[in-house]
């Protein structure tokens, strides 16, 4: 997807369509009817205020839950100490909409304690199923459409054969889009920032839209920091990791650069990237808005929470926060003809089917930012 046009960003929202079987994975491409999430279970913390109301059980802590009822705040209470069932129940019973999960993980399992000893989900033959530390199992068979998030497990998105985890969510836990790490993570930039720009800036993005939003957050940063580390390299050659001043003023090392690769090539999207599914709307740090004229574009951003607002909403997990602002275009244009008219001062990146900026810094809070541009178009709609 980064193949299509001189520049070193993905050019298309893509999507691996498949299944346990040829049912499977028909009936995803089947769904048509848009998913507006509004309940949400995860085995690792997430910001339940930004959603409606949903459950998570925490990882490192056992016993410790966050529940959220429709209506009202986030509560932290004492749940089971495994959470096997509970889970497990979540989408069977509570029918969870969006799932999300960290932790060890491999192609045949999940553990669901991190730092403790806690049950396991396991697959075999497109069925998905939990297993607690007393050995006894719980079924998955959930139909109601979701989407599943394994932001921080290891190879959940490798299918290496029948009996994938992967082809287990989709096919008994009524999946129909999900990432997935192939290889083991430990970077982790790839996977926790769908976070970011999914789930906690709630009803903006779909959730293949938050997929290549984050992927255009990570080349900007290489672009940024690493000046040709992002350039295609050929088979069994290692890119150059050259440094810039500003990689260096905010601390950032060529490990970070080798992160950063690492989880561009190496996380999945499974599903169709043409369904949209995505967070009922909720509260937002900022507003952001793209008004167009002809060739005249107007890309404003108004702060709502004034100092915090490009603060980081949760930081559970890794490399979270300090992503940019990324706003979409209704149309293809030709960057090379872009002619920035006002607001170049935020260090804007107009490319062909979005505009990105960079973060404002802290301190400055204007009542508005404005990035004022002319573009042609160019090819049909993204």
């Amino acid at each position: 997807m980064r193949g299509l046009d001189d520049d070193p960003y993905p050019d298309a929202l893509w999507g691996i369509l498949t299944g346990s079987d040829a049912a499977c994975a028909l009936r995803i491409a089947r769904q048509t009817a848009p998913l507006e999430i509004h309940r949400v279970a995860a085995g690792t913390e997430i910001a339940l205020s930004a959603c409606d109301e949903g459950v998570w059980y925490c990882e490192l802590n056992q016993g410790k839950m966050v529940r959220k009822e429709r209506g009202r705040e986030p509560r932290e209470s004492r749940g089971p100490p495994d959470t096997t069932q509970a889970l497990a129940d979540a989408l069977n019973g509570f029918r969870a909409q969006l799932f999300v999960t960290s932790g060890h993980a491999t192609e045949r399992d999940w553990q669901i304690g991190y730092r403790y000893r806690n049950g396991q989900f396991r697959s075999a033959g497109g069925q998905l199923y939990g297993l607690d530390t007393a050995g006894k199992r719980y079924d998955v068979r959930s139909d109601n459409p979701k989407v599943y998030l394994p932001v921080g497990n290891c190879l959940m998105g490798h299918i290496d054969g029948a009996d994938a985890m992967a082809l287990a969510f989709l096919n008994s836990a009524g999946v129909c889009q999900m990432i997935g790490y192939t290889v083991p993570t430990w970077y982790g930039y790839g996977g926790w920032g769908l976070l970011d720009y999914f789930v906690e800036q709630p009803g903006r993005y779909s959730l293949a839209e938050a997929f290549f939003v984050n992927q255009v957050a990570l080349t900007h940063r290489l672009e940024k920091y690493f000046p040709g580390a992002g350039a295609e390299a050929p088979a069994g050659s290692r890119p150059r990791l050259e440094l810039s001043a500003e990689a260096r003023a905010v601390g950032l090392t060529a490990n970070d650069a080798r992160g950063l690769l690492y989880d561009r090539d190496t996380v999945a999207f499974y599903g169709d990237p043409g369904w949209v599914a995505r967070m009922a709307p909720g509260p937002l740090r900022w507003q952001q808005s793209l008004d167009v004229q002809g060739d005249r574009y107007r890309f404003t951003i108004r702060p709502q929470c004034g100092a915090q607002s490009f603060q980081p909403v949760n930081t559970n997990g890794s490399q979270r926060g300090g992503r940019p602002i990324v706003q979409l275009l209704p149309r293809r244009i030709d960057a090379s003809r872009v002619k920035v008219v006002a607001g170049a001062e935020l260090a804007p990146v107009i490319a062909d089917d979005f505009v990105l900026v960079p973060l404002p810094r802290p301190a400055e809070t204007p009542a508005e930012y404005q990035v004022l541009f002319h573009a042609p178009p160019t090819g049909p709609t993204p």
